[in-house]
């Protein structure tokens, strides 16, 4: 048994560069239940972060009562992190689930039944459309649904209403992802897989504190360096991670900076030599430009930009230039900063100047924050045109017209897409007046939160929630939906690195909850929308009517699932896309033979100026004469739109705790997790906290010119200058439902700026400053496993777990496979996994 509170990594498994991966299951049964009591085990994979990592519930009376790992799966060979073994199945199961919908009456939300509710719903949805029209109507979802969920709701609004009013909080985390692997390879979509893990020799993190968001891949690392061929790691982070205590570079670059630290290190290439020009010549177009660019920035500017060594600059580079195979990944640090897009197509341009693209160790990985993210973007929910179409393209959207029967003047294509933060400003504005959110809590996530509480309470709105609890979104809602969630329904979800996994139903929904498919099903019969012919808009039965109908959304896309089915994937472990006929056990990797998604009549996007957002046209981008090849994008440094000044000294930024996932819907009713990271706190620097009198655990006030943030102090080791603080923790956390207590949500000191491409927030740019307003009265409620660890850890107790955070870890354990294996390459005899 082990503490997955005080190890969140587990145990270690060592192998070397072109092994496997050793199988290591882990497994956490509720309290008083052995194995013997377990009356099935039911196929699943875990949703609280992007990995995807294939589990089984475990099921004793109708009830979740735990979960363990299945070895035979290509993700995670039977891991799990503390997320999946305690909050997964404990964050569904709690009494605080809503059970029946409710409606506001006199100013209070009310329990009623499901035909009222809906009634409600359809009554305000047809007036509106009558009255005002589709542009009224925006809905804006989530990064935990299913794909089939996600399908359902793009064809409602896109065919049924003709609303462009579409996004998700994927837009808060994953955008940028998708923006940059659009502009480079001319479609979304991993070039890598993890199976690269095992065979890079050198690891690139920007911005991407996988230790912490992502904890089994992060194993994998661990167990690569503990190996005889450690791969080189170097990681850009301007808090000093578990990432960086590995690294043999750490870049703590300052906040907003990342554009001119990636220009110098392509610079480098350049000046060193490193680069392979017969690829460029034969893969790519618009390396002059990009070498221009970039001509300024030795590596004495970007130190002098960025506040770090030009010495160190110069030695990522050459680790970039000489190593043989390297694997990049790019999260949050460097989507939710500056010139995010361009900053990020610069990862993809480093791996095309070196032609590190398509084969085994070389790749790129533009990470997913959340578990259905993919599926958002591939469906459509997000705004996009489902199955990765282009919406500037009349021949897109009448293939997606013909496959829906309906006009193709019904579905928005005049106008790019309305993303999350232009919704709410419609909302601010008055001209949408019906919105529908599913699975997600912006009162807590999107930026300067007063405003945003203020949208939400706006006279005329009226507000659907579709949720698992009664968030602090909820509260401001006119109806209230209760959802099934996880476990509690079927359907599928693809992760980070392309892989599609089903997750079956193992118990029934509390109360009346139903899934959020039903719940639109019902939503679409009850507006009687229908196709040209006459027929239902929707016809399916229930979630494998609508996978199918992916499948054939899908046929001939980059995201090809045509050659996937429910069956399938049940034989033991999930399968990458494409999967179709050509590639009938699914792709590791992509672009392997150096063809990219840039031909102009099947592109996603014909790209944009990285400056301005400024889209670049059919025209122009069929004179590229791509031909298949990948665009170099480029982009000149400018300085981030809010910087320290003499009221506000100090630079602010966001991110995870490990022990958290996003707005704490869920972890926080696992009791171990929220033992582990109860409440909000701030992290400073030393030099910050002697400047200003300030101990560990003292309570301080950070301001900024939006709002403020009250949270004990944690001094760590994060950049000089840097205050950081977790997004998980709401506004209400210390008064109930009171707006009136203490604020501890980081979200309402962020600005209402976002990337000119990617329309991605930029979370981690504001000017802040702080003063102490109490003495500690104990520790600041940070953990001390990861990146907020204290720089003096003799002053606060180190996490722990007890006797409720241990779980099993069984080595080199070949049980936890549902179903036979075989399909997809497992071999359940031998524990072996294919990569």
């Amino acid at each position: 048994m082990v503490d997955r509170i005080g190890n969140i990594w587990g145990t270690r498994t060592a192998f070397s560069r072109g092994e496997q991966w050793p199988v290591r299951v882990g497994q956490k049964l509720a309290d008083g239940i052995t194995e013997a009591d377990i009356d099935r085990w039911v196929q699943s994979a875990c949703t609280l972060c992007s990995n995807g990592c294939a589990c089984d519930i475990a099921v004793k009376d109708g009830r979740m009562v735990g979960v363990r790992g299945r070895a035979t799966d290509i993700v995670n060979h039977g891991r799990l992190g503390p997320k999946g073994l305690f909050g997964s199945w404990q964050g569904m199961a709690n009494k605080g689930r809503l059970t029946q919908p409710m409606v506001r009456e006199d100013g209070q939300l009310v329990e009623t039944d499901w035909d009222t509710a809906m009634s409600r719903i359809v009554a305000r949805s047809r007036e509106l459309l009558d009255t005002k029209g589709p542009l009224s109507h925006a809905f804006y979802t989530s990064g935990q649904l299913f794909l089939e969920e996600y399908y359902a709701q793009a064809i409602i609004g896109k065919a049924g209403i003709g609303t462009p009013h579409m996004d998700g909080n994927t837009r808060l985390c994953t955008a940028t992802a998708a923006a940059a692997l659009k502009e480079s390879f001319g479609a979304d979509g991993q070039p890598a897989g993890y199976a690269d893990i095992d065979e890079c020799d050198a690891i690139f993190l920007y911005g991407h504190n996988m230790a912490e968001t992502q904890t089994v891949l992060w194993a994998r690392v661990l167990d690569r360096v503990a190996g005889a061929d450690r791969p080189a790691i170097v990681c850009v982070d301007s808090r000093e991670t578990e990432v960086a205590r590995h690294a043999d570079v750490h870049l703590a670059v300052r906040p907003g900076t990342n554009q001119a630290l990636m220009n110098g290190l392509i610079r480098e290439l350049f000046a060193g030599g490193w680069i392979d020009s017969d690829y460029i010549a034969a893969h790519t177009v618009g390396v002059e430009q990009l070498r221009a660019t970039v001509e300024p920035w030795t590596p004495e500017a970007v130190a002098e930009t960025c506040g770090v060594s030009a010495a160190d600059v110069r030695e990522a580079a050459r680790i970039f230039g000489t190593s043989e195979r390297v694997l990049s990944t790019v999260l949050q640090g460097f989507y939710q900063s500056a010139q995010a897009t361009a900053a990020s197509c610069q990862v993809n341009n480093l791996h095309l100047l070196r032609g590190m693209i398509g084969r085994p160790g070389c790749g790129i990985l533009q990470m997913n924050g959340q578990p259905t993210a993919q599926n958002n973007r591939e469906c459509g929910a997000d705004g996009d045109l489902p199955g990765f179409r282009n919406w500037e393209n009349p021949a897109h959207v009448a293939e997606l017209a013909r496959l829906w029967d309906v006009d193709p003047a019904v579905i928005p294509h005049w106008a790019p897409p309305t993303h999350a933060m232009q919704i709410f400003r419609y909302v601010e504005q008055g001209s949408i007046q019906f919105l529908w959110i599913s699975a997600t809590n912006p009162a807590v996530s999107l930026p300067e939160l007063g405003r945003i509480r203020r949208i939400l309470d706006t006279e005329g709105l009226f507000l659907v929630v579709q949720d698992l609890y009664l968030t602090e979104t909820a509260r401001f809602a006119d109806v209230v939906l209760p959802a099934a969630g996880w476990g509690e329904k079927t359907g599928t979800f693809t992760n980070a690195d392309r892989t599609v996994h089903l997750s079956d139903k193992a118990v029934d929904p509390p109360g009346q909850a139903r899934s959020d498919l039903d719940i639109f099903l019902d939503y679409s019969k009850r507006m009687d929308f229908r196709t040209n012919s006459g027929a239902p808009l929707l016809q399916w039965t229930g979630p494998e009517d609508a996978f199918r109908a992916w499948q054939e959304c899908s046929r001939g896309r980059p995201c090809d699932y045509s050659g996937l089915s429910y069956a399938k994937l049940r034989a033991g472990t999930g399968i990458q896309w494409p999967c179709n006929e050509e590639h009938p056990d699914g792709t590791v990797r992509l672009y392997t033979d150096g063809t990219f998604s840039t031909e102009p009549d099947y592109c996603e996007t014909f790209g944009h100026d990285l400056l301005t957002g400024a889209t670049v046209g059919e025209q122009a981008f069929r004179a590229l004469e791509t031909h298949g090849r990948a665009v170099f994008k480029s982009a000149e440094y400018t300085p981030p739109a809010e910087e320290p000044s003499f009221d506000y000294p100090l630079q602010f930024t966001t991110g995870r705790t490990v022990y958290q996932f996003h707005t704490r819907t869920k972890t926080a009713r696992a009791r171990q997790l929220n033992r582990a990271a109860p409440a909000a706190w701030v992290e400073i620097s030393p030099r910050v906290a002697a400047g200003l009198g300030i101990a560990e655990g003292d309570l301080v006030r950070v301001r900024s010119r939006r709002g403020e943030l009250v949270a004990p102090a944690r001094v760590s080791n994060v950049r000089d200058g840097t205050v950081f603080a977790p997004f998980h923790y709401g506004y209400w956390d210390s008064s109930g439902a009171d707006p009136g207590g203490v604020p501890t949500a980081a979200n309402e000191l962020t600005i209402t700026e976002w990337d000119p491409v990617s329309k991605q927030p930029l979370f981690k740019n504001a000017a802040v400053r702080l003063e102490k307003i109490a003495d500690a009265a104990e520790p600041a409620p940070a953990p001390t496993t990861a990146a907020s660890r204290p720089t003096d850890p003799q002053t606060v107790p180190p996490t722990v777990g007890g006797a409720d955070a241990e779980a099993q870890e069984h080595l080199g354990a070949v049980g936890g496979a549902t179903g036979s294996a075989g399909a997809s390459g497992s071999t359940g005899s031998t524990g072996k996994v294919r990569s």
